[in-house]
């Protein structure tokens, strides 16, 4: 059977890859901190990208779509693409925010990370890693509060009238930009935790 039929094979066959490669370059021996901020990078990346769709290419098009008044309008992304994208969207940010929880446990950080290295034994990377780590919160928040509950009743998932769609559309919209513009300076509290600031 070919692993690229199908979503769950393509990533069993990924990740049997990387464990075998990860044990010819790096030994049997297992380092749980990097495995850990693997599986974050892995979610992350899930997570963010379907963040920059939504905001960079379905939105804009969904917008385009309801303005064509020939076109074939948007009923195919809202039926079928977006309950699918939104899905992986909303798992990936608990999945990114749980194991990079997971990540600061491991190092003992986790709440000098969430004081911002304010506590005794606190250091100034803990405020680096912390303001990355404040963002995700509430930007997982968003996601699960007030992102997936508005997009159900935009995509009809469960009953709303035309006000209740309306403002739900509204609700959605400013979450979702609002986590975009916080990705960035999260992106970046992540790297500079990781690799050091932009500015030595």
């Amino acid at each position: 059977m070919n692993p690229l039929k199908t979503v769950a094979s393509t990533i069993i066959a990924g990740t049997v890859l990387a464990v075998v490669i990860a044990v010819a370059t790096m030994g049997v021996s297992f380092n749980a901190a990097s495995f850990i901020v693997w599986i974050h990078v892995l979610a992350g990346i899930t997570w963010i990208g379907l963040l920059y769709y939504f905001n960079f290419v379905q939105v804009p098009a969904l917008a385009d779509a309801m303005a064509d008044d020939g076109g074939p309008g948007g009923a195919g992304i809202t039926k079928y693409v977006a309950p699918r994208a939104l899905w992986w969207f909303r798992w990936g940010a608990a999945l990114t925010w749980l194991s990079g929880a997971a990540y600061l446990g491991h190092l003992g950080r986790f709440h000098h990370a969430f004081t911002l290295g304010m506590l005794e034994g606190g250091m100034a990377s803990d405020m680096v890693i912390g303001v990355g780590a404040w963002f995700g919160t509430i930007m997982l928040f968003n996601v699960w509060v007030l992102i997936w509950p508005n997009q159900k009743k935009v995509l009809g998932i469960v009953a709303a009238s035309a006000e209740e769609i309306a403002a739900a559309k509204s609700t959605a919209f400013l979450a979702s930009r609002t986590n975009t513009l916080l990705s960035i300076p999260m992106l970046m509290s992540m790297v500079g935790y990781g690799h050091g600031g932009f500015f030595i």
